[in-house]
């Protein structure tokens, strides 16, 4: 069995402080969707239609592919918004298009959606010092961001002004880290059941307000809403501390306004600095899972149907361009 370094996936370095058996992760590995193969579109001049297919493009030194949906709507004449939507540790692009049915969204609300592929045998991304094999190697993570953004425009008709980040677990850290990194670029962020470590977050350095929405469940064992620290002895900020630092930073007020419905808690920070916004989902008793869509497998945990995540994103990234 392969073993994982300090800076490994939440789930698998908290084995032993929240007793999650490494099952629960392999299991996680299962499913796939067919796409269509393409060669990467270095130069490409033709259009590019609707629908789903994969490409690939080559930063570091290391060859990066992704996933891309082009909604039916799609008009090559009018700048579209773009989402990207990273996977969790383990997971793949095809993994985070069945969980999230962001695909669907896109469809129904006029958006293209990109769905990248992390690094090594366990696909991961490098949030900081989170995880598995991306953060022990160190990939540049944000800067194959950056030039995935730069390669989609020289194909695809995107709104550079509404460029929108959302993950998975592992994904959610990297879209923290975006928000981090690369606010230039990146309009708002929906980050789902993960957090930051206390390390990553206190050397966060935004370049303005960056709109932040996410999504935990009370009951998530792999991502603890509590935090925590791992055996490696990283902390792992918790869901209020984490939403509490991001309202701060954007100089929201506080406290936020709270409504309840069922067995979801919405916390709204606004109005912020720059017409940004904080907004918290809460879940209680939810899982380590993508709210409306569907489980990773049952042993990780199911999601909540109150609510569904991919709409409320869509929701919230439009009404937050860059300012």
């Amino acid at each position: 069995m392969q073993s994982f370094d300090s800076r490994d996936y939440p789930g698998r370095l908290n084995r032993i402080v929240f007793t999650i058996p490494i099952f629960l992760l392999i299991l996680a590995c299962g499913g796939t969707m067919p796409t269509q193969p393409a060669p990467a579109p270095v130069g490409q001049t033709e259009p590019i239609g609707p629908g789903d297919v994969t490409r690939s493009l080559v930063q570091a030194g290391i060859e990066r592919t992704y996933l891309l949906h082009i909604p039916p709507g799609y008009d090559a004449a009018r700048p579209t918004p773009l989402v990207l939507a990273f996977h969790g540790i383990g997971l793949d692009a095809a993994e985070m298009v069945r969980i999230s049915g962001l695909s669907e969204q896109a469809d129904t609300s006029g958006f293209i959606v990109v769905y990248p592929n992390g690094t090594g045998e366990n696909k991961s991304w490098n949030g900081g010092h989170c995880c598995g094999e991306a953060a022990k190697n160190n990939v540049d993570d944000v800067g194959f961001v950056r030039a995935l953004i730069d390669e989609l425009s020289g194909y695809i008709n995107i709104d550079p002004q509404r460029v929108y980040a959302t993950g998975f677990s592992n994904g959610a850290i990297m879209v923290y880290r975006l928000a981090c990194e690369l606010s230039d670029r990146i309009a708002a962020i929906g980050p789902v059941a993960a957090t930051q470590i206390l390390e990553d977050q206190e050397a966060c350095h935004p370049g303005r307000s960056v709109p932040v929405i996410h999504f935990h469940g009370t009951a998530d064992r792999l991502n603890p809403y509590d935090g925590g620290t791992n055996s490696a002895g990283f902390e792992y900020v918790s869901v209020e501390d984490a939403i509490r630092y991001w309202a701060e930073k954007n100089a929201c007020p506080n406290p936020p306004q709270r409504t309840e419905t069922g067995t979801i808690q919405r916390d709204v920070y606004a109005p912020c600095a720059q017409d940004s916004a904080i907004e918290l989902y809460t879940i209680v008793d939810g899982e380590h899972a993508w709210p409306g869509g569907e489980a990773v497998s049952p042993q990780i945990g199911e999601p909540t149907m109150e609510i569904s995540a991919s709409l409320l994103l869509w929701e919230f990234f439009a009404a937050h361009p860059l300012p």
